[in-house]
């Protein structure tokens, strides 16, 4: 990454009013969280594919509900770092902003970020399988099956597992933010994941800026930047000076 590159990219945010960001597993690496999937992600003998399932939950939820709580303990301990601070001036200063994240963790709403869609749900958030009330519950010291204080049916995470859809009212209103933001910020995601996985090329068609931060090359398609490095060192500084230029 040249500064001329990071200058363009820059430039292009800071004009730009109307923004989307999508942000991945990568953005919280940098505040400690590990990724629960692939590599060193093993849990006792279970891997997060086998655990994520409505037909793991309906076989043995108290495994899942493990699993989850020793997740949320982990979680619990990391703090967002300044990429996460970084998206909360932005979207404070930027009239169109909508930030759309895969990931489970909290962090950005713990950094203030209030302009988003948890596209893949909360770990911080419960849903009755009964009744379908969900609640915010931070506490790590759930029973081994929390149960609906409405109905008393049993509590789930409110995640999207593998083989469940996305909220359609989420997923309408990231395919609009896609389809209207000059400027298409993907933050720490490889981008094969689907639906997210085309929203680049959504918003590029619909004429977006589209610009990537990884520590990697994803080779993602229709990318006008690719900005090399770990999302807590260049976010802020595409952002920094932005906030000023704004308000002059």
């Amino acid at each position: 990454m040249t500064e001329g590159e990071l200058k363009a990219a820059r430039d292009r945010i800071a004009s730009a009013r109307s923004i989307t960001v999508l942000t991945g597993a990568g953005i919280s690496a940098d505040s400690g969280v590990p990724t629960f999937r692939g590599e060193g992600g093993l849990w006792k003998q279970f891997r997060a594919e086998e655990l994520a399932t409505p037909e793991a939950f309906e076989s043995h939820p108290e495994i899942v509900w493990e699993w989850y709580q020793w997740r949320r303990k982990i979680i619990a301990e990391k703090s967002p770092n300044p990429a996460h601070t970084a998206l909360v001036l932005l979207e404070q200063t930027c009239p169109g902003f909508t930030l759309i994240t895969q990931n489970v963790d909290g962090l950005h709403a713990l950094a203030g970020s209030r302009k988003m869609i948890e596209l893949h749900g909360s770990l911080w958030r419960l849903r009755c399988i009964g009744c379908g009330r969900i609640t915010e519950n931070r506490s790590l010291e759930l029973p081994p099956l929390p149960a609906c204080k409405d109905c008393g049916a049993l509590l789930r995470p409110d995640v999207v597992w593998f083989g469940e859809a996305i909220d359609p009212a989420d997923l309408q209103t990231s395919l609009e933010a896609c389809k209207t933001g000059e400027v298409f910020l993907v933050v720490g995601t490889s981008g094969v994941v689907q639906p997210a996985a085309s929203f680049a090329s959504l918003a590029k068609a619909h004429g977006a800026f589209t610009i990537e931060v990884n520590t990697v090359d994803s080779e993602m398609i229709d990318r006008d930047a690719l900005l090399i490095g770990r999302a807590s060192e260049v976010v802020p500084q595409l952002i920094d000076l932005i906030n000023d230029n704004r308000s002059n």
